[in-house]
């Protein structure tokens, strides 16, 4: 039995699971409620992800250049394309949240919930100096986002410019980083339970209404992320990498399709290398680089839909947001989708920090969870194209790709 349940994809089981749970919403109305604590259970181990895994994915990420000499005429034209695209891209999910407004009218009023944390008001001198962690174990114990992330960042430079006496420590962080996702993988193994019972819960208590404000969720997350790869990475080709766009996706289709299967970034990397090198002609030690680099820092379709959830969340929970929680919410929706892990659904792990932060209830979590693996597929093929498409910009850049290569590689 157990071997017949692993043989089927866990995107189809999560599928099933929300669809059963529909049903069983509609069957079991507020007695659905009797259920919920299955779904607890499921965010709860997901909130246990979420410092470990963005700490060890950071500094991972971050020692991986292996080199500072790196970051000259490649790593800085990419890490700076990699910020940019990311904030543009966030900044576009919290546009079309506040147009659109997914979760607006959803009357939420039934729902017990615990308490959300409050946003302290601060200024920018305060926000400044709370980026300094003055204990990191204090830090990591808050699940304090900002300054986790700075201390993180410092250890991996560090490490970097320890040079050989800092690989030892860069193998540590590497494994645990990937101890860490493997961890992930299993607590996912949850979803197809947590799903079920946490859209049962949502539509037994708040009816099918719940269901029309997550499929404008979904659509809306769908629409940003076509925005994103047509717009703008094909601003990105065209202006930097002077290439022709049509060309550009027909030599990347491959990673695409292969990344919205699997919905996960890392899986797809063997792909992305090869549509990088022998279709778009991006010289093997700069396409090794930038992409293996943007599979840990660069999550454009994942900061918009962080973006985005948080908007929703604030919506449904009646959450009034100033413009520096907007801002708040673009620096830690660009740095968290930094420390977002390559594989399925770890968006979700990444909602704790951001929600948190801006005072957002975490029940939003038990909202989107049921449908977060159709949004990660979309999310990832965004991910894996603009991974590409920074890559074939600073090639083009720097002079490290072959156009004629590119040509004959869409002849063929």
């Amino acid at each position: 039995m157990l071997a017949f349940w692993f043989r089927i994809p866990l995107w189809q089981r999560v599928i099933a699971a929300l669809l059963l749970g529909i049903l069983a919403g509609v069957f079991l109305k507020e007695d659905a409620t009797a259920i919920k604590w299955i779904g607890d259970f499921f965010i709860s181990a997901i909130k246990m992800l979420v410092v470990p895994l963005i700490f060890l994915s950071i500094v991972s990420g971050v020692a991986a250049i292996g080199d500072l000499k790196k970051l000259g005429s490649v790593g800085w034209r990419a890490l700076l394309l990699f910020v940019v695209t990311g904030q543009i891209a966030v900044w576009l999910g919290l546009g079309l949240g506040s147009l659109f407004q997914p979760g607006a009218g959803l009357d939420t009023s039934g729902i017990e919930r615990g308490e959300a944390p409050e946003p302290k008001e601060t200024s920018a001198i305060d926000m400044i100096l709370s980026i300094v962690p003055e204990s990191p174990v204090q830090v990591m114990a808050d699940a304090q986002v900002l300054p986790l992330i700075v201390f993180a960042l410092l250890i991996g430079i560090g490490i970097v410019m320890a040079r050989e006496e800092g690989k030892p420590l860069a193998r540590i962080f590497d494994s645990g980083a990937i101890v860490m996702q493997k961890v992930t993988i299993l607590v996912m193994e949850l979803t197809p339970f947590g799903v079920f019972a946490l859209i049962a819960w949502v539509v037994g208590t708040l009816g099918l209404p719940s269901l029309v404000a997550l499929g404008k969720l979904v659509a809306l997350n769908y629409g940003g992320c076509l925005l994103i790869i047509l717009v703008m990475y094909s601003l990105v080709i065209k202006g930097l990498a002077k290439l022709p766009v049509v060309d550009f996706f027909r030599g990347i289709v491959d990673a695409q399709v292969v990344a919205y299967s699997t919905a996960s970034s890392n899986a797809t990397l063997p792909v992305t290398l090869r549509c990088t090198q022998r279709n778009l002609g991006v010289s093997r030690p700069t396409s090794s680089f930038v992409v293996s680099l943007g599979a840990t820092v660069n999550m454009d379709g994942t900061a918009m839909y962080l973006g985005l959830a948080t908007l929703f969340g604030a919506q449904i929970f009646g959450v009034d947001l100033t413009m520096g929680d907007y801002f708040l919410i673009s620096i830690l929706a660009t740095l968290g989708s930094v420390g977002a892990a390559g594989i399925p659904g770890a968006g979700l792990v990444m909602m704790t920090l951001v929600f948190g932060a801006v005072g957002v209830p975490l029940e939003t979590i038990a909202f989107v969870a049921g449908v977060d693996r159709i949004m990660d597929m979309m999310r990832t093929a965004t991910n894996v194209t603009g991974d590409a498409a920074v890559t074939t910009a600073v090639a083009s850049m720097t002079g490290e790709i072959d156009r004629e290569e590119m040509i004959s590689a869409d002849d063929v």
